[in-house]
């Protein structure tokens, strides 16, 4: 068995995968937005969900209406059937924006959501600084 990998970052024998491909993968599971869409599709009803940790939204800021879930509880308040979930975590179809500072995290915990059955879950692509880059809304 080799350790070569190939220039995707896969390992070439095993079937493990490096960090950017499993982004290519999970992010072409769904569509990404962008700070316009995001808003729009706020404007529309879908929930903006903040994953950033403190640290970050008080350096930075807050999208206004945003809800704030840091990351670890992110699945936990997002579950429409769990016994910790958020009051606007209503049903599956729920179309949730996923939010984190630079469009990374963000991405991985969409796909979480897919999983638990939040079919409609989406990123923003760029996170919350491509929000604020756009002259969009930030409370301070």
């Amino acid at each position: 068995m080799s350790d070569i990998r190939d220039d995707s970052g896969s390992d070439s024998d095993d079937g493990r995968v490096g960090i950017d491909e499993l982004l290519e993968r999970v992010r072409a599971g769904y569509e990404r937005l962008g700070p316009e869409e995001a808003r729009a599709a706020a404007e529309e009803g879908a929930l903006l969900v903040d994953i950033r940790y403190a640290e970050l939204r008080a350096r930075d800021g807050l999208i206004p209406g945003a809800l704030v879930v840091e990351r670890n509880e992110l699945e936990w308040r997002m579950d429409p059937r769990g016994s910790h979930r958020a009051a606007q975590a209503v049903s599956h179809d729920l179309r949730v924006v996923v939010i984190c500072n630079e469009g990374y995290a963000s991405s991985l915990a969409a796909e979480s959501l897919h999983r638990l059955g939040l079919h409609r879950a989406t990123d923003l692509a760029g996170g919350f600084q491509a929000w604020r880059a756009a002259g969009l809304p930030v409370e301070v």
